[in-house]
């Protein structure tokens, strides 16, 4: 059907127009939520649309829509918008090359699974956390099967197909007076999570955050959990976003070649990347994909690019321009690896906080990477281990200069969003405790 589509289209657009991008997508997904420890919402979807982008006379246009009745029409629409924009001889689409192979991006159990296993086993979740003495405020479940097509006028015609499974859970508890809440997340491309596990998890780490003490406001080694590395990592790679360099946004501009991390850590975005959880064949343009290493044994070895972005820059795109069809490529990371020559074991931390997640990561300077946030279910160290909860306590200090002597900490690999990390090391943070 998807095919079908794509022939409609361009036999419309072709038509109207000599340089044109087809992108079709279609997407099936069960959503399924609780409200407290109750089944609240169940919803199935299917979602198929189309986008359209033309070039006329250095002009792109582009279009989209869900009614394929409306093919012709969304193709004259785009021709229309190109009137909108400016001439600019950067805009391009891409040409054929060679397709990578993928490995483990499509379950096919998907197919046989029902919306009442589903429910089942959000169910089961729920059951451990209240069986573990754990009140629960949230939990979600969503499964995905996902296929698209995109064809130019260059001759590229790549498809790519997926799966993608994904469950939440919130939870509090209280005990003499006390409250402490606690949230984590799971997901993958295969009906493989372990629900039990992260239940388990979940209600341990509220459990373990009652009865906080203070702590005294200092210069500390800071464990950043997995939620915490992420929020701040999101202000340190929108950095390596190609059009911040070049619209001089980018406090790495210009340092190709220098050292802007610990010599121990290389920074790869790898789309190719075997059962990631953004591994796909092309980016959203069309470009195919590739292993692009960032960040060399400390080095700054590259930025990331879509098509229009690299012509800017005078290089190639990185295949990181990114979309659906209801928008135009957008740069994006796909699986970020954070690869550390040596680990930490947290045995060799004397005097430091461990925070799962951070407040206010969106807040933080995306120049100069200043940033002042609020620890969540945050530890005290001592000697190697978890003493005690801490009282709120904000965090304060700048990514850059931290990723300077940032380090690995001995713990499970895990993805989150686009980032494929350990726990993470940072030195000298200032804590001031509440």
């Amino acid at each position: 059907m998807i095919y079908e589509l794509s022939k409609k289209a361009e036999n419309e657009v072709r038509k109207i127009c000599d340089e044109y991008e087809i992108y079709i997508s279609e997407e099936k997904s069960i959503e399924l939520d609780s409200r407290k420890d109750e089944l609240s919402f169940a919803k199935e979807n299917i979602e198929k649309g189309i986008g359209i982008r033309v070039i006329k006379d250095n002009k792109i246009g582009f279009a989209f829509t869900t009614n394929m009745e409306k093919i012709a029409d969304t193709a004259m629409q785009a021709l229309e918008n190109t009137k909108l924009n400016q001439d600019d001889e950067s805009y391009e689409f891409s040409s054929i090359s060679k397709v990578p192979t993928i490995k483990k991006t499509y379950d096919k159990q998907i197919k046989d699974l029902s919306l009442e296993e589903y429910s089942e086993f959000l169910k089961d979740i729920i059951n451990k956390s209240i069986e573990s003495g754990c009140e629960v405020t949230g939990a979600g479940f969503s499964a995905e099967e996902m296929k698209s097509l995109i064809i130019n006028s260059n001759g590229v015609s790549i498809e790519n197909e997926g799966t993608g499974y994904g469950v939440g859970l919130s939870v509090t508890i209280q005990k003499d007076g006390k409250i402490a809440t606690a949230y984590n997340s799971e997901s993958s491309r295969f009906f493989d999570i372990d629900g039990e596990k992260l239940a388990n998890e979940v209600c341990n780490l509220s459990k373990n955050s009652l009865n906080t003490k203070s702590i005294e406001t200092d210069n500390y080694s800071v464990v950043l959990d997995y939620y915490a590395a992420t929020g701040l990592l999101q202000t340190f790679m929108s950095a390596f976003d190609g059009e911040n360099v070049i619209r001089q946004r980018s406090i790495l501009q210009n340092k190709i070649g220098e050292e802007i991390v610990n010599p121990s850590l290389s920074i790869i975005d790898n789309p190719l990347l075997e059962k990631g959880m953004n591994t796909c064949k092309c980016d959203g343009e069309g470009t195919p994909s590739q292993k692009t290493k960032l960040v060399k044994d400390g080095i700054l070895n590259s930025f990331i690019y879509d098509i229009y972005t690299a012509n800017k820059a005078n290089t190639k795109s990185t295949s990181n321009g990114y979309r659906n069809y209801l928008t135009t490529p957008k740069i994006s990371l796909s699986n970020l690896c954070l690869e550390f020559k040596e680990m930490t074991d947290i045995s060799e931390i004397d005097n430091g906080v461990l925070t799962t997640s951070v407040l206010g990561a969106h807040t933080a300077n995306p120049i100069s990477g200043d940033f002042s946030v609020e620890a969540s279910n945050a530890f005290k160290i001592k000697n190697g281990e978890l003493i005690e909860p801490i009282n709120k306590a904000m965090i304060s200090g700048n990514i850059f200069e931290l990723m300077k002597t940032c380090e690995g900490l001995k713990s499970k690999i895990k993805q989150y969003g686009p980032y494929i990390l350990p726990k993470l090391l940072v030195h000298n943070l200032k804590v001031v405790g509440q």
